[in-house]
């Protein structure tokens, strides 16, 4: 048995910098650093060396691996995008709408930000999940 087994269970939960580069490793997939960084600049100015910390850091924490099979080390994540973001929605429900994902949706409904397509889809996506539980 390895003295690890119990911390790899744990849940990693990303910080802001780190769902950065998740965000692009998902839309692009596995990609060197200097690559990552160029996505990060087009939003803010991030250097090499501090992105090549933060993806190291990121490999520490099990976020993400390196395919050192290379010259120029390739970077991937670990854990599939919709599973982080389940565990992420999952928490961020807990802690600011105690677990009322109605609540959720009543603050979505109401901003200001949401345009009627995308209230037409959330209408749609109600519409299935209802039909589902009734049958």
């Amino acid at each position: 048995m390895k003295i690890n087994e119990p911390e790899k269970s744990k849940k990693i939960e990303p910080t802001k910098a780190e769902l950065e580069i998740l965000t692009i490793l998902w839309e692009h997939g596995p990609l060197p650093v200097r690559v990552v960084m160029q996505e990060i600049n087009k939003i803010r100015e991030l250097n090499y060396t501090a992105t090549l910390k933060l993806m190291q850091l990121m490999v520490d924490k099990g976020i993400l691996k390196r395919d050192e099979r290379k010259m120029q080390h390739v970077y991937h994540v670990v854990e599939e995008e919709k599973k982080t973001k389940a565990h992420l929605l999952d928490k961020f429900l807990d802690t600011l709408y105690k677990g009322s994902a109605s609540s959720l949706v009543t603050q979505l409904v109401g901003n200001k930000k949401t345009t009627k397509e995308e209230l037409a889809k959330m209408r749609a996506l109600l519409e299935e999940a209802e039909r589902k539980t009734n049958h």
